[in-house]
């Protein structure tokens, strides 16, 4: 398998930087997080769909925006999370005494409608372990 990374920032060639990807015939493109990335999901989705590339994101709004899938962080677990800390600094707890917690709740989600304008045949062990399946 081979890594080919490219940098997309706020004010950048998205579109070059997508082309350029293309331009090395990628199986799959995983787009990691950021605000740049996050806020043009479709337009990646689209311009990765025109060229037949499978896109897999980190968060569920990849796949909703049309990702082959998603697997990461479910966000509002983590917003639940943070709830319970913030309830406990108003109360009075210093923030130096709570512990560091790291995610506990990931989410898988597939988009079949994807899998099937792509051709690919997702295997049912997998679409039973899914947490949401977008037909």
């Amino acid at each position: 398998m081979t890594l080919y990374a490219r940098e997309a920032r706020a004010g950048g060639d998205l579109d070059g930087a997508l082309t350029d990807i293309t331009r090395q015939h990628p199986n799959a493109l995983i787009v990691l997080s950021g605000d740049l990335l996050f806020t043009h999901r479709r337009f990646i989705v689209e311009f990765a769909s025109r060229h037949r590339v499978p896109v897999i994101y980190g968060w569920r709004d990849g796949a909703e925006a049309g990702a082959l899938l998603s697997y990461g962080v479910d966000i509002e677990d983590n917003y639940r999370r943070a709830a319970i800390f913030v309830d406990k600094i108003l109360k009075g707890a210093r923030p130096a005494d709570l512990p560091v917690e790291q995610p506990t709740k990931f989410e898988l989600v597939i988009n079949l409608k994807t899998a099937k304008a792509l051709g690919l045949t997702i295997p049912p062990s997998l679409l039973a372990r899914a947490d949401q399946v977008i037909e």
